[in-house]
């Protein structure tokens, strides 16, 4: 049987096909050109030193010379074959790698200033396929042999942060902003937040009284939300979540999405908290099952309103800070996202935890870590927080910025810290004996605080700290405004 020239033809096509995709991507030539280029005329470095660096080089010498070539002209020297020579002529990686008869070499072969860029960005290139290649084979690697030091979820995750980190890594479109720039950027947002137009994301907590303290949950912020046990901050959370889901944004977009990690409480509690915040049922007769065949039916009609809430929940334990990311960006993609909250901040994992670093340095990386979570995805990121014991020790029970657990960096790194604290938990705790005068003006003052709660805005980068009072119903875990309350 004859083979059909043809066929033959593209088999040999594509084994040299294969061949040339295996080579490593590399051009040597470009690098030469580029280094030629600043040598003849140092300007030619101001087209490529915001993103290009001497390890996007793949060969060793051209990566010396570019090194020195950028240490020379930022000291405002003269960068050329003379002083090159100076700096290098003693150099052993240098020398062995041909010299000054290298260098020469290069002079001859530069390229115009107006080209460096795009030989630049050709550099840049190649090494991200480089980097590419190394992580795919490392995947490759560790998913044939790594059975017993990570999971499979554990390398995913692994390389996701190495991606996000490779293009995250001297993106070429970082840098100075032109002021006049800016300044029309803010002018068309304040415009936009004149006329009330759904342009302006800022996401409103459907609290009223509290939004018109902050303004809203702003993009890129971190906020914190602590108090002491009891004080309702899963609750203040879960019913921020629910009311941001619900919120209309335009005729196009329906609703925002919500994503809740849930570090200690199961997926099941943070729902059975929702039907009660929105039945008015106690969640803990849901729980045990000890209600009516009316409550029964509300409950059933809460639920349906529930069925399409945009909410996410993660309940994974002892998340770390990339995991959190990764998981993040993955349901971005997807669907879109408008706020991360994570409940709660001190059982985040450190992923450079060692035996030497203390929790405070542990928390001051994780904190840093989710205010750039927040800049990176452009959404504001909540996180619940714990406060120190030492509240308990005081006359004064309202938590301070210093009550902050573990952290200086807590209150340094947040864009808004806000207290929970309710008068009724603490007073419940000290009933004088029955009949006597105390016990009246216990009452009394039982009364006025009687399922209030207080926020407190402790920082607030975009405007003034505050107090605001709520109505917090211990039963449903519900916060509402005081006026709502009241008119009922």
């Amino acid at each position: 049987m004859v083979n059909d020239p043809g066929t033959n033809l593209k088999s040999i096509s594509s084994e040299k096909e294969s061949k040339i995709s295996r080579e490593v991507p590399v051009n040597v030539g470009a690098e030469q050109a580029l280094l030629g280029a600043i040598i003849s005329n140092n300007l030619a470095l101001e087209k490529v030193e915001d993103f290009l660096q001497s390890k996007h080089f793949s060969s060793k010498v051209n990566s010396i010379i570019f090194q020195t070539l950028k240490k020379l002209i930022t000291n405002n020297q003269v960068a050329d074959l003379n002083t090159l020579k100076v700096y290098l002529e003693n150099d052993q990686n240098f020398l062995e790698n041909g010299g000054m008869k290298y260098l020469l070499e290069i002079s001859e072969n530069s390229v115009s200033i107006i080209n460096s860029k795009q030989y630049g960005e050709l550099i840049y290139d190649l090494y991200l396929r480089r980097e590419l290649i190394d992580i795919g084979t490392n995947l490759v690697n560790q998913s044939y042999t790594n059975f017993n030091d990570d999971n499979s979820n554990s390398i995913i995750e692994k390389v996701e942060l190495n991606l996000f980190n490779l293009i995250n890594h001297g993106e070429t479109n970082k840098g100075p902003k032109n002021f006049d720039d800016v300044l029309a950027e803010t002018l068309s947002y304040a415009e936009k937040a004149y006329k009330k137009s759904s342009d302006v994301t800022v996401l409103k907590t459907g609290l009223n009284d509290f939004d018109k303290k902050i303004g809203g949950l702003h993009k890129s912020d971190l906020i914190i939300i602590a108090g002491r046990p009891s004080m309702g901050k899963t609750a203040f959370a879960t019913n921020i979540a629910a009311n941001i889901c619900n919120q209309k944004i335009s005729e196009k977009e329906t609703h925002h999405n919500v994503l809740f990690f849930s570090l200690e409480m199961s997926s099941e509690q943070l729902a059975t908290r929702l039907l009660s915040e929105i039945s008015n049922i106690p969640s803990e007769k849901i729980r045990t099952g000890n209600i009516s065949k009316i409550d029964f039916e509300n409950l059933m009609k809460s639920s349906n309103k529930l069925k399409n809430l945009s909410l996410f929940i993660d309940d994974s334990p002892a998340l770390t800070l990339s995991a959190i990311r990764s998981r993040s960006r993955r349901l971005k993609r997807k669907i879109g996202l408008d706020l991360i909250i994570l409940d709660y901040l001190q059982l985040i994992h450190s992923e450079s935890r060692n035996l030497n670093d203390n929790r405070v340095k542990e928390i001051s990386d994780i904190t840093r870590g989710l205010k750039a979570i927040a800049k990176e995805f452009n959404i504001p990121v909540i996180a619940l927080s714990q406060l120190s014991r030492k509240v308990e020790d005081r006359e004064e029970k309202r938590p301070q910025l210093a009550d902050l657990r573990e952290s200086g960096s807590i209150e340094q790194d947040a864009d808004l810290v806000v207290f929970l604290y309710r008068e009724e938990y603490y007073l419940a705790r000290t009933e004088p004996q029955e009949g006597t005068e105390k016990h009246v003006m216990w009452t009394n003052k039982m009364e006025k605080v009687h399922n209030i709660a207080e926020v407190i805005v402790a920082k607030n980068r975009h405007g003034p700290i505050s107090r605001v009072k709520l109505h917090f119903n211990a039963s449903s875990t519900k916060f509402s405004d005081l006026v709502e309350i009241s008119v009922e």
